[in-house]
Protein backbone atom coordinates (compact mmCIF):
# COMPACT_ATOMS: atom_id res chain seq x y z
CA UNK A 1 0.00 0.00 0.00
CA UNK A 2 1.29 3.47 -1.02
CA UNK A 3 1.78 4.61 2.86
CA UNK A 4 2.25 8.53 1.63
CA UNK A 5 -0.99 8.33 0.03
CA UNK A 6 -2.52 6.95 3.27
CA UNK A 7 -1.26 9.93 5.59
CA UNK A 8 -1.35 12.27 2.65
CA UNK A 9 -4.91 11.72 2.16
CA UNK A 10 -8.01 11.65 3.96
CA UNK A 11 -11.41 9.32 4.08
CA UNK A 12 -14.47 9.96 5.23
CA UNK A 13 -14.38 9.04 8.96
CA UNK A 14 -11.17 11.15 9.23
CA UNK A 15 -12.97 13.81 7.45
CA UNK A 16 -16.06 13.39 9.65
CA UNK A 17 -14.28 12.53 13.16
CA UNK A 18 -11.40 15.23 13.07
CA UNK A 19 -13.33 18.12 12.20
CA UNK A 20 -11.39 18.95 9.21
CA UNK A 21 -14.87 19.52 7.77
CA UNK A 22 -14.99 22.63 9.66
CA UNK A 23 -11.87 23.68 9.39
CA UNK A 24 -12.52 23.50 5.44
CA UNK A 25 -15.79 25.61 5.76
CA UNK A 26 -13.50 28.54 7.60
CA UNK A 27 -10.70 28.26 5.07
CA UNK A 28 -8.35 27.09 7.77
CA UNK A 29 -6.89 24.50 5.66
CA UNK A 30 -3.88 24.33 3.60
CA UNK A 31 -4.14 24.89 -0.25
CA UNK A 32 -3.29 21.12 -0.93
CA UNK A 33 -5.38 20.15 2.35
CA UNK A 34 -8.55 22.04 0.70
CA UNK A 35 -7.93 20.40 -2.71
CA UNK A 36 -7.94 17.08 -1.16
CA UNK A 37 -11.10 17.75 0.81
CA UNK A 38 -13.05 18.89 -2.85
CA UNK A 39 -11.47 16.34 -4.59
CA UNK A 40 -13.31 13.52 -1.63
CA UNK A 41 -16.45 16.06 -1.76
CA UNK A 42 -16.90 15.78 -5.44
CA UNK A 43 -16.56 11.71 -5.32
CA UNK A 44 -18.35 11.21 -2.34
CA UNK A 45 -21.94 11.62 -2.73
CA UNK A 46 -22.88 11.40 1.06
CA UNK A 47 -20.20 13.44 2.41
CA UNK A 48 -21.14 16.02 0.19
CA UNK A 49 -24.68 16.00 1.22
CA UNK A 50 -23.24 15.90 5.42
CA UNK A 51 -21.06 18.71 4.62
CA UNK A 52 -23.88 21.00 3.08
CA UNK A 53 -26.11 20.35 6.25
CA UNK A 54 -22.92 21.35 8.25
CA UNK A 55 -22.94 24.85 5.86
CA UNK A 56 -26.45 25.11 6.48
CA UNK A 57 -26.17 24.73 9.83
CA UNK A 58 -23.31 27.23 10.85
CA UNK A 59 -24.88 29.69 8.93
CA UNK A 60 -28.83 29.56 10.68
CA UNK A 61 -26.42 29.24 13.82
CA UNK A 62 -24.69 32.71 13.06
CA UNK A 63 -27.72 34.16 12.17
CA UNK A 64 -29.48 32.96 15.32
CA UNK A 65 -26.89 34.11 17.36
CA UNK A 66 -26.51 37.45 15.97
CA UNK A 67 -27.19 40.87 18.20
CA UNK A 68 -30.04 42.74 16.55
CA UNK A 69 -28.66 46.34 16.24
CA UNK A 70 -30.65 49.53 15.35
CA UNK A 71 -32.73 49.30 12.32
CA UNK A 72 -30.97 52.12 10.22
CA UNK A 73 -27.46 49.44 10.76
CA UNK A 74 -28.89 46.37 9.88
CA UNK A 75 -30.97 47.57 6.46
CA UNK A 76 -27.52 49.03 6.00
CA UNK A 77 -25.32 45.50 6.47
CA UNK A 78 -27.96 43.54 4.89
CA UNK A 79 -27.78 45.47 1.55
CA UNK A 80 -24.21 45.03 1.61
CA UNK A 81 -24.40 41.46 2.23
CA UNK A 82 -26.78 40.64 0.34
CA UNK A 83 -25.20 42.69 -3.05
CA UNK A 84 -22.58 39.92 -2.56
CA UNK A 85 -22.29 37.39 -5.29
CA UNK A 86 -24.26 33.68 -3.83
CA UNK A 87 -23.66 30.91 -5.56
CA UNK A 88 -25.57 27.35 -5.59
CA UNK A 89 -24.77 24.13 -3.55
CA UNK A 90 -23.31 22.43 -6.36
CA UNK A 91 -21.10 25.38 -6.72
CA UNK A 92 -19.89 25.80 -3.13
CA UNK A 93 -18.96 22.45 -3.30
CA UNK A 94 -17.45 21.48 -6.64
CA UNK A 95 -16.77 23.90 -9.53
CA UNK A 96 -15.74 27.20 -7.01
CA UNK A 97 -12.67 27.58 -6.24
CA UNK A 98 -10.21 27.84 -2.84
CA UNK A 99 -9.52 31.78 -3.10
CA UNK A 100 -13.27 32.32 -3.79
CA UNK A 101 -14.46 30.46 -0.72
CA UNK A 102 -12.11 31.54 1.05
CA UNK A 103 -12.95 35.19 0.17
CA UNK A 104 -16.90 34.57 0.60
CA UNK A 105 -16.82 33.32 3.91
CA UNK A 106 -14.47 35.51 4.61
CA UNK A 107 -16.80 38.69 3.87
CA UNK A 108 -19.86 36.69 5.34
CA UNK A 109 -17.21 36.41 8.90
CA UNK A 110 -16.31 39.83 8.45
CA UNK A 111 -19.76 40.63 7.88
CA UNK A 112 -21.23 39.53 11.29
CA UNK A 113 -18.24 40.31 13.01
CA UNK A 114 -19.25 44.11 11.79
CA UNK A 115 -22.58 43.66 12.83
CA UNK A 116 -21.60 42.65 16.37
CA UNK A 117 -19.51 45.63 16.51
CA UNK A 118 -21.73 47.54 15.40
CA UNK A 119 -24.28 46.19 17.77
CA UNK A 120 -22.23 45.99 20.68
CA UNK A 121 -21.09 50.00 20.17
CA UNK A 122 -24.75 50.88 20.15
CA UNK A 123 -25.80 49.04 23.14
CA UNK A 124 -22.78 50.48 25.07
CA UNK A 125 -24.03 53.32 24.05
CA UNK A 126 -27.18 53.38 25.04
CA UNK A 127 -25.90 51.62 28.59
CA UNK A 128 -24.02 54.71 28.73
CA UNK A 129 -27.09 56.87 28.02
CA UNK A 130 -29.42 54.93 30.56
CA UNK A 131 -26.37 54.85 32.82
CA UNK A 132 -26.20 58.79 32.98
CA UNK A 133 -29.77 59.06 33.03
CA UNK A 134 -30.26 57.22 36.01
CA UNK A 135 -27.63 59.06 37.82
CA UNK A 136 -29.61 62.62 36.83
CA UNK A 137 -32.36 60.99 38.13
CA UNK A 138 -30.41 59.64 41.20
CA UNK A 139 -29.50 63.68 41.81
CA UNK A 140 -32.57 64.95 41.23
CA UNK A 141 -34.04 62.58 43.39
CA UNK A 142 -31.56 63.86 46.40
CA UNK A 143 -32.24 67.67 45.42
CA UNK A 144 -36.04 67.20 45.84
CA UNK A 145 -35.89 65.07 49.34
CA UNK A 146 -33.66 68.12 50.55
CA UNK A 147 -36.18 70.29 49.73
CA UNK A 148 -38.65 68.46 50.90
CA UNK A 149 -36.92 68.33 54.45
CA UNK A 150 -36.01 71.95 53.88
CA UNK A 151 -39.97 72.92 53.46
CA UNK A 152 -41.21 69.78 55.97
CA UNK A 153 -38.85 72.00 58.25
CA UNK A 154 -40.51 75.30 57.54
CA UNK A 155 -43.25 74.17 58.13
CA UNK A 156 -42.73 72.66 61.40
CA UNK A 157 -41.00 75.68 62.61
CA UNK A 158 -44.03 77.90 61.19
CA UNK A 159 -46.90 74.99 62.86
CA UNK A 160 -44.60 75.96 65.97
CA UNK A 161 -44.22 79.48 66.23
CA UNK A 162 -48.53 79.60 65.04
CA UNK A 163 -49.19 77.31 68.12
CA UNK A 164 -46.84 79.56 70.56
CA UNK A 165 -48.53 82.75 69.40
CA UNK A 166 -52.18 81.51 69.23
CA UNK A 167 -52.88 80.14 72.82
CA UNK A 168 -55.41 81.73 75.17
CA UNK A 169 -53.08 83.18 77.28
CA UNK A 170 -50.81 84.80 74.62
CA UNK A 171 -50.94 88.63 74.79
CA UNK A 172 -50.16 90.48 71.52
CA UNK A 173 -48.46 93.85 71.63
CA UNK A 174 -46.90 95.82 69.08
CA UNK A 175 -43.81 98.25 69.25
CA UNK A 176 -44.29 101.05 67.29
CA UNK A 177 -40.89 103.32 65.61
CA UNK A 178 -40.22 106.42 67.35
CA UNK A 179 -38.86 109.27 65.68
CA UNK A 180 -35.61 107.44 65.71
CA UNK A 181 -36.68 105.13 63.34
CA UNK A 182 -39.99 105.77 61.80
CA UNK A 183 -40.75 103.08 59.44
CA UNK A 184 -40.20 100.10 61.96
CA UNK A 185 -42.52 98.22 63.81
CA UNK A 186 -42.26 94.50 65.88
CA UNK A 187 -44.65 92.23 67.31
CA UNK A 188 -44.37 90.98 70.69
CA UNK A 189 -46.00 87.78 72.21
CA UNK A 190 -46.11 87.64 75.73
CA UNK A 191 -47.53 84.38 77.57
CA UNK A 192 -47.06 85.09 81.38
CA UNK A 193 -48.57 81.10 82.36
CA UNK A 194 -46.10 79.57 80.00
CA UNK A 195 -43.34 82.51 80.70
CA UNK A 196 -42.60 82.97 77.09
CA UNK A 197 -41.76 85.76 75.16
CA UNK A 198 -41.93 85.66 70.85
CA UNK A 199 -40.91 88.52 69.14
CA UNK A 200 -42.02 89.09 65.26
CA UNK A 201 -39.26 91.20 64.02
CA UNK A 202 -39.90 91.34 60.26
CA UNK A 203 -41.20 94.34 60.65
CA UNK A 204 -37.94 96.31 61.77
CA UNK A 205 -35.50 98.47 59.55
CA UNK A 206 -32.08 96.67 58.48
CA UNK A 207 -29.31 98.04 60.34
CA UNK A 208 -25.66 98.18 58.98
CA UNK A 209 -23.72 94.94 60.15
CA UNK A 210 -21.89 96.97 63.36
CA UNK A 211 -25.39 97.02 64.37
CA UNK A 212 -27.96 95.02 66.15
CA UNK A 213 -31.58 95.57 67.74
CA UNK A 214 -31.58 94.51 71.63
CA UNK A 215 -34.15 94.20 73.49
CA UNK A 216 -35.04 94.74 77.39
CA UNK A 217 -37.44 94.17 80.19
CA UNK A 218 -38.11 97.48 82.59
CA UNK A 219 -38.50 96.05 85.80
CA UNK A 220 -38.68 98.76 88.53
CA UNK A 221 -36.74 101.07 86.58
CA UNK A 222 -33.96 98.91 85.60
CA UNK A 223 -33.46 97.38 82.38
CA UNK A 224 -32.72 93.70 82.04
CA UNK A 225 -31.58 92.30 78.99
CA UNK A 226 -34.04 90.06 76.89
CA UNK A 227 -31.58 89.48 74.26
CA UNK A 228 -30.16 90.14 71.18
CA UNK A 229 -32.66 90.97 67.90
CA UNK A 230 -31.55 88.06 65.22
CA UNK A 231 -31.40 89.79 61.67
CA UNK A 232 -31.64 86.76 60.28
CA UNK A 233 -34.61 85.77 61.79
CA UNK A 234 -38.55 86.95 61.38
CA UNK A 235 -39.51 84.69 64.47
CA UNK A 236 -37.33 84.99 67.46
CA UNK A 237 -38.00 83.48 71.35
CA UNK A 238 -36.74 86.25 73.68
CA UNK A 239 -36.26 85.96 77.65
CA UNK A 240 -39.20 86.24 79.70
CA UNK A 241 -38.93 88.58 82.70
CA UNK A 242 -41.14 88.13 85.66
CA UNK A 243 -42.24 91.47 86.96
CA UNK A 244 -41.47 93.47 83.79
CA UNK A 245 -43.65 96.90 83.51
CA UNK A 246 -42.54 97.30 79.84
CA UNK A 247 -40.80 96.10 76.87
CA UNK A 248 -38.01 98.13 75.19
CA UNK A 249 -35.96 98.06 71.69
CA UNK A 250 -32.92 99.98 71.40
CA UNK A 251 -29.95 99.48 68.82
CA UNK A 252 -26.81 99.05 70.17
CA UNK A 253 -23.23 98.05 68.86
CA UNK A 254 -23.04 94.40 66.83
CA UNK A 255 -22.79 91.27 69.40
CA UNK A 256 -25.23 93.51 71.54
CA UNK A 257 -24.78 95.49 75.07
CA UNK A 258 -24.59 95.09 78.92
CA UNK A 259 -26.94 98.17 79.46
CA UNK A 260 -29.03 99.80 77.06
CA UNK A 261 -27.98 102.82 75.17
CA UNK A 262 -31.35 104.85 76.10
CA UNK A 263 -30.74 107.36 73.28
CA UNK A 264 -30.75 104.85 70.74
CA UNK A 265 -34.46 103.31 71.99
CA UNK A 266 -36.67 102.95 69.31
CA UNK A 267 -39.52 101.78 70.55
CA UNK A 268 -41.38 100.45 73.86
CA UNK A 269 -44.80 98.75 74.83
CA UNK A 270 -46.02 98.64 78.40
CA UNK A 271 -46.83 94.87 79.72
Amino acid sequence: MDNTRKDDMMDRNSIKDTGILEQYLLGELSDKQMTEVENILKQDQELREYFLAMEDDFEKLAIENAIPPPIHIKKSLLTAVASTKTLDDSDKVISIKTKDRRSIYMTIAASFALLFALSSGWLYNQWQTARNTIKTVQNQTVDFQNRINTLENQLNETNKWYTAINTPNTIQLILKGNKISPNSTAITYVNHTEKTVILNAKGLVKLDQNKTYQMWADVDGEMIDMGIVASNQDMIAMKYIDNAASINITIEPAGGNDHPTVERLISNVFL
